[in-house]
């Protein structure tokens, strides 16, 4: 699969948000798809306005504070940013 073949009009960005573990993302074609926060460490030490400052694109979100941004395709196939580890669990 080609990325043109990828992304489509159904897979643009409508809406996106994050919560306090995840960021989620509405499609154009009404799904909602989300992934673990801590993937993307260049969003650690954001305070929740600041990850929410979200600019929509074609092809996936943009935080212009950090300069960084996710694609859809990268959500949909787990792909993390480099450096990303998943926090400690609990005993």
């Amino acid at each position: 699969m080609t990325s043109l073949e990828f992304e489509t009009e159904d897979m643009r960005p409508v809406k996106a948000w994050c919560t306090e573990h995840e960021v989620h993302v509405t499609l154009a074609d009404g799904r909602t798809i989300s992934a673990p926060l801590w993937w993307y460490p260049f969003l650690s030490g954001l305070d929740a306005e600041a990850l929410n400052d979200i600019e929509l694109m074609y092809e996936g979100i943009w935080w212009s504070r950090v300069d960084e941004g996710i694609s859809v395709k990268s959500m949909f196939l787990g792909w993390k940013a480099p450096g990303a580890q998943a926090p400690e669990k609990a005993a």
